[in-house]
């Protein structure tokens, strides 16, 4: 190549490079995308419900105390003790678990899983325990569950699983009105709204599959009435069809474990 014409090539190189540096130098940096909300559902008719309070019993407080003492022990004699030795009832027992030949402390033991998972029975056991709205169990008498089985208007919500293609299971309820509804599964994200008191459709938790204890420790992503979509801390909302630990009085007038339901969802 001639002398000339390579210095030309040369000089046409030298062009290009400095004039796209520049642009490059100027160009500006990509930013990241922000989060976007979680999209809209079809906003549904809120179903109230109604909350019962723990019965006005001052020896009910002293016996959950007592419980919760014996549950932080982990002692199975000591819990053998708060259960009623016959007469213990277990609902929703569809697996066929309940043995009537035994006491009513192996049956509740064998109802929650008590030494299942490194002892994921007795943390299932103190949730129980601390649980305060109860309420009385219509089918048996005597009986005070906890937490009390909500009151809805059963018919509006047959209407809302209709209307809204779901099942009972898909609904919970916050344990108190003003549960906080956020754009994030986490403390400090922005709040979206309050929830009162009504039926929520939950559509997942944030936790592992293999959870069995995901409704109470996971956060829920839910749908509220008006249609937004967004995440409720963990322990804010509980299930109609949770399960329930149940207490009667003995002859003495001294208040015992008598049942459990649960185990049959």
């Amino acid at each position: 190549m001639p002398r000339s014409t390579a210095v030309a090539a040369l000089a046409l190189v030298l062009t290009v490079l400095l004039g796209v540096a520049p642009a490059l130098a100027q160009a500006p940096k990509a930013s990241a995308p922000k989060p976007s909300a979680l999209p809209a559902q079809a906003p549904y008719a809120p179903v109230a419900v109604t909350i019962s309070g723990v019965p006005d019993d001052p020896n009910m407080a002293a016996f959950r105390n007592e419980l919760t003492a014996v549950v932080k022990g982990r002692v199975f004699a000591d819990l053998a003790r708060l259960v009623v030795q016959r007469g213990f009832f277990w609902d929703r027992d569809f697996g066929g678990g309940f043995d009537p030949k035994k006491s009513g402390a192996e049956n509740l033991a064998a109802a929650i899983g008590l030494e299942h998972g490194r002892g994921a029975g007795w943390n299932r056991l103190a949730w129980l325990a601390a649980e305060a709205a109860g309420g009385k169990l219509g089918a048996r008498p005597g009986i005070v569950c906890a937490p009390a089985r909500p009151q809805f208007n059963e018919f509006d919500f047959d209407r809302l699983m209709q209307t809204t293609k779901s099942d009972a299971f898909a609904w919970t309820y916050p344990r108190a009105a003003g549960a906080e509804l956020r754009a994030a599964s986490r403390p400090n994200a922005p709040v979206i709204e309050k929830l009162g008191l009504h039926l929520v459709r939950v559509l997942g938790y944030e936790a592992k599959d293999d959870d069995p204890d995901a409704t109470r420790t996971a956060w829920a992503r839910v749908v509220a009435p008006s249609g937004k979509v967004g995440f409720v801390a963990p322990a804010l909302l509980l299930s109609p069809y949770a399960e329930r630990l149940c207490y009667a009085k003995d002859v003495t007038g001294r208040w015992r474990i008598a049942g459990y339901i649960g185990g049959g969802d």
